[in-house]
């Protein structure tokens, strides 16, 4: 029997696993989840001879029921190919006691590659399934590394369409070019005076405007999302927690059936959600620590049990992290509040009217498995100097944020559960903050010096994601006021 999906706002919206990735949002603003987490259904030990590509088949069969053994394969083949540096596509370091998972070795350069390498392939089969007629149109915002891997993903794909909005000056140099240099006929890139929550807020309206979908739906258009909140995002993600799970395995790390816990950097919540889905499913996890940046709201939830956004936001060395609306959330909070979509609607209206919510203490009790922490920029600085000294293992700033929870964590704890560190962005895409972290003489350098000097002190070849850009053409260079993104798409759009 298929496994069905349906919206966290209302459990009478169900969709098959196409239909959710075709769709992205639910029409009523809600996410949609699976009815139930499926068994990983592979015997543990296992999982040590599998190839990431024969593991992704393996997790993501049991979620996206309504595809074919063929039409699965196929995304997987195409997704997960030469456009990753490495044939391991997600290796594990080992560093000063904490297992790191690299999920940026993709086109790229960040973790969101693990993803967007094979969204667009779901999502065109997903509209083959469905018999959709209509151009898709691809509405994301990004705080950073979204945006460029679901260009990269979707440029010139056939009967696609792309709009990326990203928060003008709140993201770093590299993101910035490596978006506003993205060719293909089929692609948009537009800054926005505001932050990200104004760019996902934005977007999020634009879908559930009922009048500007019936006018794209007569022009021959409909909106998707390549942003977490689509399934088709989250269910990859799973993939690569199961994989570090048998890398330790044949690393000889850990034995089948022994617990690990997971660190994961993060702002939107779908990576540690993603991660808590494989705990769901039968991996053996234990903790998952969730790291926040100084924009500490998710740090403040699990803490307390209210989710606050009314408070300063924060431009941070770790941009991807700057954010206030964590929209993945909602999928915790729905399973928390037991699958009640009514709990969870009025939840995220008083968020959205208010700007918090409070969870009951039943739920809070339920958010057990989860430990919470924030680093500082001095902080984070710190800790990729104090590594970098120790290991000569350089991290970016986001992953920085991670270890340096987890060292917290660990000391306050004493907790030496073999650790997974989420490692989502590769130091070349934030060469600054992270040579100006290893030493000070650094900060007089150009952008592309940084670059170059970092591949001399770390040893590793500059990443082809970031030689495209050393010379690369601004195709994209439009900049607005967040109450112009309507007008913006419709004018790329062709339509009135």
């Amino acid at each position: 029997m298929d496994l069905m999906y349906r919206s966290t706002r209302n459990a009478d919206n169900r969709a098959t696993a196409s239909q959710a990735v075709l769709k992205g949002l639910a029409e009523d603003g809600g996410l949609f989840v699976p009815e139930r987490i499926p068994e990983l259904g592979i015997a543990l030990e296992a999982l040590a001879d599998m190839s990431y590509q024969e593991t992704a088949y393996a997790v993501m069969k049991q979620f996206l029921t309504d595809y074919t053994e063929e039409e699965l394969k196929y995304c997987i083949r195409s997704a997960y190919d030469v456009k990753f540096d490495t044939p391991e596509i997600a290796p594990l370091r080992e560093a000063d006691g904490a297992h790191y998972l690299e999920l940026f070795h993709g086109k790229t350069i960040a973790f969101k590659d693990m993803a967007l390498s094979i969204l667009p392939y779901l999502m065109t089969t997903a509209a083959k399934k469905n018999h959709e007629e209509k151009e898709i149109v691809i509405l994301t915002a990004t705080s950073g590394d979204t945006g460029k891997a679901a260009l990269a993903g979707f440029a010139d794909v056939p009967g696609t369409r792309i709009i990326v909005f990203y928060p003008k000056n709140g993201v770093s140099a590299v993101q910035e070019k490596q978006m506003v240099t993205q060719k293909g006929e089929n692609t948009c890139v537009i800054g926005i005076r505001g932050n990200f929550d104004d760019a996902q807020t934005g977007v999020k309206r634009l879908f559930g405007d009922a009048a500007l979908g019936e006018t794209l739906a007569s022009a021959g258009y409909r909106f998707s999302s390549a942003n977490s909140i689509n399934i088709g995002r989250l269910v990859p993600q799973i993939v690569y927690y199961v994989y570090a799970y048998g890398k330790l395995l044949k690393d000889g790390a850990i034995k089948p059936g022994d617990l690990i816990n997971v660190t994961v950097p993060t702002g939107n919540f779908g990576n540690i959600l993603a991660a808590y889905y494989a705990k769901c499913m039968g991996l053996p996890i234990d903790r998952l620590i969730c790291a926040s940046n100084e924009n500490k709201v998710l740090y403040d939830f699990f803490r307390t049990g209210v989710y606050d956004r009314n408070r300063e936001f924060i431009l941070t060395s770790s941009p991807s992290m700057d954010i206030l609306i964590s929209s993945n959330l909602e999928r915790l909070i729905y399973r928390m509040a037991g699958d009640d979509a009514a709990e969870n609607a009025r939840l995220m209206a008083e968020l959205s009217a208010k700007g918090s919510y409070t969870v009951s203490d039943a739920m809070k009790a339920e958010m057990k498995d989860f430990t919470s922490g924030f680093a500082t920029m001095e902080e984070v600085s710190s800790e990729i100097g104090r590594l970098y000294a120790k290991t000569g293992y350089v991290l970016d700033t986001h992953t920085a944020v991670a270890s340096c929870v987890y060292r917290a964590y660990r000391g306050q704890s004493g907790d030496q559960t073999p650790t997974v560190i989420a490692s989502t962005a590769s130091p070349y895409k934030f060469a600054r903050s992270v040579m100006e972290a290893v030493d000070p003489k650094y900060a007089g350098m150009d952008d592309f010096g940084l670059i170059d000097e970092l591949s001399r002190i770390s040893g590793t070849k500059v990443p082809q994601a970031i030689e495209e850009i050393r010379s690369a053409k601004v195709l994209h260079d439009k900049v607005i006021e967040r109450e112009q993104m309507e007008a913006s798409v419709r004018e790329f759009l062709g339509i009135s």
